[in-house]
C-alpha cells in the first residue's frame, strides 16, 4: 500500500510541472510509513530466525525389559549362577519363567507385548531401548537388566512379566522396589506404577485378588529393581495358571490389549 501511494504523489508532481507551476516537495509523512514497515519486516525476520534456531527438546528414552529368555530353559548352571541382587545378597541370573498350562510361555508372551508396547511408543516420538535382542537368547542376568536403564539414560524402565500362581487366582499386579535404595525408586517409581496401573484399569483389565494391595505389590527381593538408578517398576500381567487369564495372554487380541495399555501408562508417566 505505501508503494502505491509514493506512485500517486510521483504522478500528481508531474501533473503540476506540466501545467508550469512549481513542483511541490513530496510530504515527508510519505516516507515514515515505509521505514516503520522496515524496521517491522527485520525485526520480524529477526525473531523468526531466532525462534528456529531453538535447541529441540530432548528426546524421550524408555527401557522395556521383556521377561526371561527363549534359551534359559537348554542352559540351567549359565542361569542358575548367583549374581548381586542390590541387597547384600544374590539371586539366580534368571529363570525359565512360568507357562500356561497349555504350555504357552511367559517368554514368549513378554516378548511379544514388548514389541506391541515398542511400536506404541516409538510412534509417540520415543526411544526404546531393550534388554534382550530376540526370544531365542539366554539371560542377561537380573542384576544387568537393573543396570539396563542407567546405561540408556532412560526416564523410564518397565520389565513385562507374567505370573505363575495359584489357579484361583486372578489380575495383574504392578511391582516396584520397597523400601527403594535410590532416589528415583522412591516417588518417582511409584508414579510410574500408578500411571501403569491405572491404564491397565482402564483397559479392561482388574487387580491382582491373592497378593498386592490396590495392585501394587512393594517388594525387597526383585534384583531388577534393585539395581535401577532409574524410575522403574515390574509388571505381572496376569497369571498364567488361571484358565481364563491363560487363554488371553494366548490370544494375540488380549496380547495387544496389555500392550496398549502398557504404553498409554508410559507415556502418562512421560507426559
Amino acid at each position: 500500500m505505501q508503494f502505491g501511494g509514493r506512485v500517486a504523489v510521483g504522478l500528481a508532481a508531474v501533473v503540476l510541472v506540466g501545467c508550469g507551476s512549481p513542483a511541490a516537495p513530496a510530504p515527508a509523512a510519505t516516507t515514515t510509513p515505509a521505514t516503520t514497515t522496515t524496521a517491522t519486516a527485520t525485526a520480524t525476520a529477526t525473531t523468526v530466525r531466532a525462534t528456529s534456531t531453538l535447541p529441540a527438546p530432548p528426546q524421550r528414552v524408555v527401557v522395556l525389559d521383556p521377561g526371561h529368555n527363549g534359551g534359559n530353559g537348554t542352559h540351567p548352571a549359565e542361569i542358575g549362577r548367583p549374581v548381586p541382587d542390590g541387597r547384600s545378597g544374590t539371586k539366580a541370573c534368571n529363570t525359565t519363567g512360568t507357562a500356561t498350562d497349555a504350555g504357552y510361555p511367559e517368554h514368549a508372551f513378554t516378548w511379544d507385548v514388548a514389541q506391541r508396547v515398542r511400536r506404541a511408543l516409538e510412534a509417540d516420538g520415543v526411544r526404546v531401548v531393550l534388554t534382550r535382542p530376540d526370544d531365542t537368547g539366554v539371560g542377561p542376568c537380573v542384576d544387568e537388566r537393573g543396570r539396563a536403564g542407567e546405561a540408556a539414560g532412560a526416564d523410564a524402565v518397565v520389565s513385562i512379566h507374567a505370573d505363575g500362581a495359584a489357579p484361583g487366582g486372578s489380575g495383574f499386579h504392578v511391582a516396584l522396589s520397597d523400601p527403594p535404595l535410590h532416589p528415583a525408586q522412591g516417588a518417582p517409581a511409584r508414579e510410574l506404577a500408578l500411571a501403569v496401573r491405572d491404564a491397565l484399569r482402564t483397559g479392561g483389565f482388574t487387580d491382582s485378588d491373592y497378593t498386592g494391595e490396590q495392585a501394587l505389590t512393594p517388594r525387597p527381593d526383585l534384583a531388577g529393581l534393585n539395581h535401577s538408578t532409574r524410575p522403574a517398576v515390574l509388571v505381572e500381567c496376569a497369571n498364567m495358571r488361571n484358565a481364563a487369564e491363560a487363554a488371553l495372554v494366548s490370544s494375540e487380541a488380549g496380547r495387544e490389549r496389555y500392550a496398549e495399555a502398557i504404553a498409554a501408562g508410559i507415556l502418562t508417566y512421560l507426559g
